[in-house]
């Protein structure tokens, strides 16, 4: 079974319909135990940093998603679930820092402004649409995966790895960011995989029948 991770925030329905579409059985779930007894764990999320990690506080969550990725169980981070898995993200909820999990080391920043395309066309944050995807190293979850093949975003913040060897693969908004990762067990994207069409649907299958 596939755990899809409720913290309060994101779209998870979407996720969900997605993997059955698929064929996958997945679960919507805010019980760190059902976590923990999952075969594979997804964590989505649209919204502030700081308000999903508090969330995740609070409901013990935090600990359940790091006993996974220990355990070495798949995990997929989507969108915000990616930006969490860093130690911290400049985006301010409050007066501090704002810590992520820390499982990844790096740091979560946001589009500066004045980014322009390559026809000088001035880009709006936060950025919302269909942008390539250029494929720096290959793994399972990119299997059947084309370079340059078009994903969904909706995002005003990024990661920026300390570890280079992380980056699965980038894109570009004016700057060419990371948005994809894979560390061991644990693989996440900053774009929306349940949004993404037919090149979103084959990563997620990818995901779902990956091991670790």
């Amino acid at each position: 079974m596939i755990a899809i991770v409720d913290y309060g925030m994101g779209n998870l329905r979407s996720v969900q319909k997605a993997l059955q579409k698929l064929g996958y059985e997945a679960e919507i779930t805010s019980d760190p135990e059902a976590v923990r007894r999952a075969d594979k764990v997804i964590l989505p999320g649209v919204g502030a940093f700081g308000a999903a990690m508090e969330n995740l506080r609070r409901a013990g969550l935090d600990r359940a998603i790091r006993e996974c990725i220990e355990s070495g169980k798949p995990f997929l981070g989507i969108c915000l679930g990616l930006q969490l898995l860093f130690d911290y993200s400049e985006e301010t909820w409050t007066a501090e820092r704002e810590r992520g999990l820390g499982i990844l080391r790096g740091r979560v920043v946001r589009f500066p402004e004045g980014l322009r395309d390559s026809q000088g066309n001035l880009l709006k944050v936060p950025h919302i649409g269909w942008n390539a995807l250029h494929i720096v190293r290959q793994d399972t979850l990119f299997n059947g995966v084309a370079e340059g093949s078009h994903v969904y975003f909706v995002h005003s913040y990024y990661p920026e790895p300390e570890d280079e060897q992380v980056v699965l693969a980038r894109s570009d908004y004016g700057v060419h960011f990371c948005c994809a990762v894979q560390h061991a067990n644990i693989r996440a994207v900053q774009f929306h995989p349940e949004k993404s069409s037919a090149v979103g649907l084959r990563i997620l299958r990818n995901f779902a029948e990956s091991g670790a």
